[in-house]
């Protein structure tokens, strides 16, 4: 490798697009989905397809190799090398045509399936090669592993769907590669491209007899190059389909041309439960007659650990019954839903008559459960498409480790196939886990190992070798659907034989002579258990840490915030661009830096000190995580349970132990402290608001953005008018008056009053101790003061404790501070009170809503509006908190609500404010939020429960939005006070 900074002062030069040498961007682009870990020289997200061909002409030039790069969401270890890698997802990533009528498209290879999808549906079509990874699995990574997903059983796999490419070869030749006649007739294409291709069709004939000989029979064989796509008996040759599934090894793919289908309308499924997984297993050849699009396997681990995820508990409870060691999901998707449910019908009996039933013995247990509706259906899809990051959600130091991942067997020897390599597992002191496409015979099997230990490593050097044999002995395919990369390709030679591999090595000299292109993948690889290549090599280590909040759950330094850390297996939930709020700072700057799997590998690059001394805490961590808003998404969204929000407080402690606080972070943290005073002075306090001198001022000393208003503060903050308000008989609740809106908006807390009272309910305000109003520490949390929180927090526990020991709910509006009592306070105290004023918070309309479940909720409503928009606060969307607010507000008689789909609404406390993230602020708010209210009328209300939510509303829109005890007492000022009152009944789950 020549010298590295000669290549970047060309790429400074020549390119618009990131150019990116630092440490820690090459940190993070040192991994992917696998357990393998290549510092590359350098990284480029180039803006154009030209500056992607300057990058490579440039890097080839300097001897530098090139691996071109998607979503980095590789399992085998394709997308990581140690010369420049070509980050195409960032800006590479639109359709380039259009066909409806051929049901054609030619895309950019960084495109993302989902977004591909999206875009296509309201053409009533797709691209059918449903990765359970869609949400950031790019085509050209998906061409590049010849990715198949869990209905390729009727769709088939990439090569099946892709008609053509455009390429660049590693020397800048660029070509078209699509079908082709024998005699080459029709390419239109230089000496070189022509030269190539005649050389690649005499090789295909050539070696015509020991392809048909050695290539196994079996759909799902995505492992060395396709030479089968090369034969006669294949003409007219597509050219394109060797170059799907070469990993990048032989061009540089510029567009891609796509096969599309009309969209699946109606859908049936039935879960097939089996009391015994080999049943199961040999039962998947019989189900496939009824010609059902899939047919995915879930075993009894992954059920498990579904249950410990919240947002799969609902729908394992809908869709299991009983105590299954597997389930089949089989999917019917036929035009006419009709034939769906007769087929539906149809697999019950078949289940009957191989001897199932819901009262047999344990072998032969089982049935199915039908399901239509389409919401679970939903459910179902996105449970077993998380399934391997449901795996890899063990909180310990052994995780199922793919390197036998994909096998694919004859649907025949399926069942024989997953015993006996039960048996090598059990062989080498461990277990596996094994799910999906059952259908195809191709399972994710993946045994427990820490590859920590040189132990474990021998271990999966030995299953790996008796693995690949069992699967040669049933003639099936040792890569079925993630490719070779590292994990796979030395064992060519024993699938394939000396002969093809040749082949193999003759392809890529042809295509690559120089090896510029991602060498030592598919040809020449390293050894797969060579231990300098992986995450965790021989010296790996993390040192003893300072931790201020708990992580024993996890195992490791700083009392388990390595193993927290270490949670983080890069499968690129997190880079998902709709649906959920994870990750909001990549929706809106799309940069690895800004994703949850950028930071989490920054920080475990940082605690191992791979990015030098006192890494935790400089000023490029601090970078790193400038673009966090803490909305706690990844807690909720991440497969993995990454908690970047709480990993960023140990960060910013450790920033202001070894650097002290900046002016900001003073005016942040302290804000409960001081906002007594500025009430009192409010005039003054307020003046910043109304002086651009001062505006400029705060904006440089600290840091605060002078295009933002700041809240402002008010002398007639919210005062408890007595310490317990409504019937003395009836049913208690604690009302927490927080910071924000005890001094910012006292009316949302004094409707929430007169809502509770309205309803029967003894409300108590006194809670306090001392002189000083209750805080929940959130605002000394976002600034690393985590003692000053754990004091505010201990005052507030032993202000709530009688009430908690009593039964009594701990009731607040302010989502952020509320749900704080059930996720920071556990965190920094384990003891009884602490747990149990977790327990009894709930949010405003989390109670309203279990009272009005209880039959005890008597509220005389009426009518305000015809429509709300609602957003919701990133804190009750982690804590699965938003649903209530959706159905109190259902509660407004004639009142129509619909949620706007939003991410974080981007100000996020104090980060809206700041000088250096306004930017990106108001980014994440014109993403989807703001434009949905600006969509709405004049007389549509806007709901927000935020406080930073309604204030950035404001500021974007001039909207003014409500906190839904707004909305509740207005309804009861409309309600006729002569009329029939409206009760409010079990809120609508629809």
């Amino acid at each position: 490798m020549t010298n590295a900074s000669s290549l970047e002062r060309r790429l400074r030069s020549e390119l618009t697009g990131d150019v990116l040498f630092d440490p820690f961007s090459r940190g993070r682009y040192a991994t992917d989905a696998s357990f393998y870990q290549i510092v590359p020289a350098g990284v480029v997200a180039p803006k154009t397809m030209d500056e992607a061909l300057r990058a490579l002409a440039i890097a080839r030039d300097e001897g530098l190799k090139v691996t071109p790069r998607g979503g980095g969401t590789s399992q085998c270890g394709q997308t990581v090398n140690d010369g420049l890698v070509v980050d195409l997802s960032k800006h590479l990533n639109r359709i380039l045509s259009l066909d409806l009528e051929g049901r054609t498209c030619v895309v950019e290879p960084g495109i993302v399936l989902d977004d591909l999808n999206r875009q296509l549906k309201k053409h009533g079509l797709w691209f059918p090669v449903d990765v359970s990874t869609a949400s950031r699995a790019t085509i050209g990574g998906m061409a590049g592993n010849n990715s198949c997903g869990g209905r390729s059983l009727r769709y088939g796999t990439m090569r099946d769907n892709t008609l053509s490419m455009e390429a660049a070869l590693a020397d800048g030749t660029l070509s078209r590669f699509g079908e082709v006649s024998r005699d080459l007739a029709e390419v239109d294409a230089d000496d070189k491209v022509r030269a190539l291709f005649r050389d690649m069709l005499d090789l295909g004939m050539r070696e015509a007899g020991e392809i048909a000989a050695r290539f196994p029979k079996v759909q799902r064989r995505v492992g060395g190059y396709n030479l089968d796509a090369l034969v006669p008996r294949n003409a007219p040759n597509n050219m394109a389909h060797l170059l799907v599934g070469s990993e990048g090894t032989l061009a540089l793919t510029t567009k891609v041309e796509l096969k599309l289908w009309p969209v699946i309308r109606n859908k049936a499924l039935g879960v097939c439960h089996f009391g015994s997984f080999y049943e199961a297993m040999d039962a998947a050849q019989h189900l496939v007659k009824l010609k059902p699009i899939a047919v995915e396997l879930v075993d009894r681990t992954m059920i498990a650990l579904g249950r410990d995820i919240a947002m799969f508990r609902p729908i394992i409870s809908a869709a299991i019954k009983g105590d299954p060691d597997a389930v089949l999901v089989v999917e019917f998707a036929e035009e006419d839903q009709a034939d769906n449910l007769l087929r539906l019908k149809q697999l019950g009996e078949l289940m009957g008559d191989l001897g199932f039933g819901w009262s047999n013995d344990t072998r032969k247990w089982g049935g199915v459960v039908e399901i239509t509706e389409p919401a679970l259906q939903s459910g179902i899809a996105d449970f077993r498409a998380a399934g391997l990051n449901v795996m890899m959600s063990m909180k310990q130091e052994g995780k199922p480790v793919s390197f036998v991942e994909d096998c694919a067997v004859p649907l025949p020897h399926l069942a024989d196939y997953t015993a006996r390599l039960n048996e090598v597992f059990a062989r080498h002191g461990t277990s596996g886990t094994m799910y999906a496409h059952a259908s195809e015979g191709c399972l994710h099997v993946r045994p427990v190992l820490n590859l920590k230990l040189e132990k474990d490593v021998k271990a999966m050097r030995a299953i790996a070798e008796e693995a690949f044999a069992l699967v040669r002995e049933y003639k099936g395919s040792h890569s079925g659907e993630h490719g070779d990369g590292l994990v796979r390709s030395e064992f060519h030679e024993t699938m394939f034989g000396a002969r093809l591999v040749a082949d193999f090595r003759e392809v890529k000299q042809r295509f690559d002579p120089d090896g510029v292109l991602n060498p030592g993948k598919i040809v020449d690889p390293p050894r797969m258990d060579d231990r300098s290549l992986f995450r965790f090599k021989p010296d790996y280590r993390v040192g003893e840490l300072k931790t201020k909040l708990d992580w024993s759950a996890y195992p490791g330094a700083g009392g388990g915030f390595q193993g927290a850390v270490e949670m983080c297996n890069n499968n690129g939930a997190c880079r998902k661009l709709e649906g959920g709020v994870m990750c909001p700072s990549y929706r809106a700057t799309r940069n690895e830096k800004d994703v949850t799997r950028g930071r989490a590998n920054t920080l475990r690059l940082a605690i191992s000190g791979q990015l030098g001394p006192d890494a935790l805490s400089s000023d490029e961590m601090m970078e790193t995580l400038k673009l966090c808003v803490s909305c706690k998404a990844c807690r909720h969204e991440c497969p993995t349970g990454v908690d970047m929000a709480k990993m960023k407080i140990e960060v910013l402690a450790a920033r202001a132990a070894s650097h002290g606080l900046t002016l900001r972070d003073r005016l942040v943290g302290y804000l409960p402290r001081y906002a007594g005073l500025a009430s009192r002075l409010a005039p003054l306090a307020n003046l910043r608001n109304r002086s651009p001198w001062l505006r400029r001022l705060f904006e440089r000393f600290a840091g605060i953005s002078a295009r933002r208003t700041l809240p402002a503060f008010r002398s007639d903050v919210f005062a408890p008018p007595a310490e317990s308000v409504g019937p003395e008989a009836g049913r208690e609740v604690v009302l927490f008056a927080d910071t924000f809106n005890r001094i910012y908006e006292r009316e949302n807390l004094e409707a929430a009053l007169r809502v509770l009272v309205a309803g029967g309910y003894r409300v108590h305000l006194k809670p306090a101790s001392g002189s000083r109003p209750l805080c929940c520490g959130r605002t000394f949390l976002s600034a690393g003061l985590v003692d000053e929180a754990r004091a505010e927090l201990d005052r507030l526990v032993t202000a709530f404790t009688p009430f908690a020991a009593r039964g009594v709910p701990i009731v607040g509006l302010e989502p952020s501070c509320l749900l704080t009592l059930r996720d920071e306070l556990a965190s920094l105290r384990k003891d009884k009170d602490a747990k149990a004023v977790g327990a009894h918070a709930l949010t405003f309309e989390e109670f309203l809503v279990r009272e009005a479940e209880a039959g005890r909720l008597q509220l005389p409503l009426g009518s305000v509006a015809d429509k709300a928009v609602v957003h919701g606060h990133c804190h009750q969307k982690s804590f699965g908190a938003f649903k209530p607010v959706e159905q109190v507000l259902r509660l407004v008689p004639g009142l129509k609500v619909e949620t706007i789909e939003s991410s974080c609404c981007g100000m996020a406390g104090a980060f809206g404010y700041g000088a250096d993230t306004y930017d990106a602020s108001i980014e994440m708010a014109e993403l989807s939020l703001l434009p949905a209210v600006r969509r709405a009328s004049e007389t549509t209300l806007v709901v927000a429960d935020g406080t930073s939510c309604r204030h950035q509303i404001h500021d974007g829109t001039g909207r003014e939005a409500l906190h839904v005890a707004r909305v509740l007492a207005l309804s009861l000022e409309r309600a006729e006070p002569n009329s029939t009152s409206t009760t409010a009944k079990e809120p609508s789950h629809g």
